[in-house]
C-alpha cells in the first residue's frame, strides 16, 4: 500500500497562511482608506463645472490646477499655513519639554504622594476637552491673551497622555547608565538632559509627531480663542473658505488637500520612529 500524502499543517504553514490573510485584509482596508483621498484630489483637479456633473465620473479630460491657483490667490491660505505652523510647532516644543520632565520625575523620583499624583495626571486623559472650554476661555480673557498665538498654544500644552507614554518608555530604560553617571557626580538635570533624552529619541519623535498632528487638526479651540482673520489656522480658515465659496467644490477640496499635505509628509519622514516608539512603550496591545 502507498502512503496517502497529508496536507502540510505545520505551525509555520499556518502562520504563513495567517500572514497572507492579514496582508490581504490590510491591503483592502488601505484601498478603502485611499478612496476618499483620491476623490478629493480628483475633485480638486476638475473644472468647477464638472464637480457637480451627473452622472459622477472619476476622470475628466480637462484636469488642471485652476482650483489650486484660485485658492492661493483668492484666500489667505499662506497666512493660515504660517499660523498653523507657529501654533503646532509651539505646542509640540512645549509638550516635549514639560511632558518629558514630568515623566522623568514620575519614573525616577520617589516622593510622597507620587502614585496619587500620577493617577491624577493619567485621569486627565478621560476628561473631555469640551468640559474645560469655558474656564480656559475665561482664564485667557483674564490674562489678556485672547486673539493671540498664546491663547491657542498654552491651553494645548497640558498633555497627560504624552506624560503617560513617556513615563512608560523611561521605566524601560536601563538604570545602570544613570547610576554610573551619578557616581561621577552628574546632577539630576544632567542625567535627564545628557543620558535619558538621547536614549529617548524614538519616543520623543513619536510624541512630537502625534502632538503636531493633533494640534494642526484642532479646530474647536482655535475657533473659540481667536476671532482675528489674520490669526486663523488651517482648519478655521477652511471653514470660512467653505462658507464663502458656497458650492465651489473644487476650491474646497483643493484647500483641504493642501491643508493635509504637511501631515502626510511629516508621517512619511517619521513613520519609523512612530512604529519603533509604539513597540518600545508596549502600546501595541501585545
Amino acid at each position: 500500500m502507498t502512503a496517502v500524502a497529508t496536507p502540510d499543517r505545520s505551525p509555520r504553514a499556518t502562520a504563513r497562511a495567517w500572514n497572507v490573510a492579514g496582508l490581504i485584509v490590510t491591503a483592502i482596508i488601505a484601498l478603502l482608506w485611499l478612496v476618499p483621498l483620491l476623490w478629493a484630489v480628483d475633485t480638486a483637479l476638475k473644472p468647477e463645472g464638472e464637480t457637480t456633473k451627473i452622472p459622477v465620473t472619476w476622470w475628466s479630460d480637462n484636469l488642471g490646477f485652476e482650483a489650486f491657483r484660485k485658492v492661493f490667490t483668492e484666500s489667505d491660505l499662506v497666512r493660515w499655513f504660517l499660523n498653523s505652523t507657529v501654533v503646532a510647532a509651539g505646542v509640540t516644543v512645549l509638550v516635549l519639554v514639560t511632558a518629558s520632565m514630568a515623566a522623568y520625575g514620575f519614573a525616577r523620583t520617589e516622593f510622597r504622594g507620587r502614585k496619587v499624583l500620577l493617577a491624577v495626571v493619567v485621569a486627565g486623559i478621560m476628561v473631555p476637552p469640551q468640559v474645560l472650554v469655558v474656564p480656559l476661555f475665561r482664564e485667557m480673557l483674564g490674562l489678556g491673551l485672547v486673539d493671540t498665538y498664546w491663547a491657542m498654544i498654552l491651553p494645548q500644552v497640558a498633555a497627560p497622555a504624552m506624560v503617560f507614554i513617556l513615563k512608560k518608555f523611561f521605566d524601560g530604560l536601563p538604570r545602570e547608565l544613570e547610576e554610573a553617571a551619578r557616581v561621577d557626580g552628574a546632577s539630576p538635570w544632567r542625567l535627564y538632559w545628557q543620558i535619558v533624552l538621547p536614549l529617548s529619541r524614538p519616543v520623543l519623535a513619536a510624541v512630537g509627531i502625534f502632538t503636531f498632528i493633533f494640534t494642526w487638526n484642532n479646530f474647536f479651540w482655535p475657533f473659540l480663542a481667536v476671532s482675528d482673520p489674520d490669526l486663523m489656522t488651517i482648519p478655521v480658515g477652511l471653514a470660512t473658505v467653505q462658507s464663502s465659496y458656497g458650492l465651489r467644490y473644487a476650491q474646497i477640496m483643493a484647500s483641504a488637500v493642501l491643508g493635509g499635505l504637511p501631515l502626510l509628509v511629516a508621517y512619511v519622514f517619521f513613520q519609523r520612529d512612530i512604529i519603533r516608539s509604539v513597540a518600545h512603550t508596549g502600546l501595541s496591545g501585545t
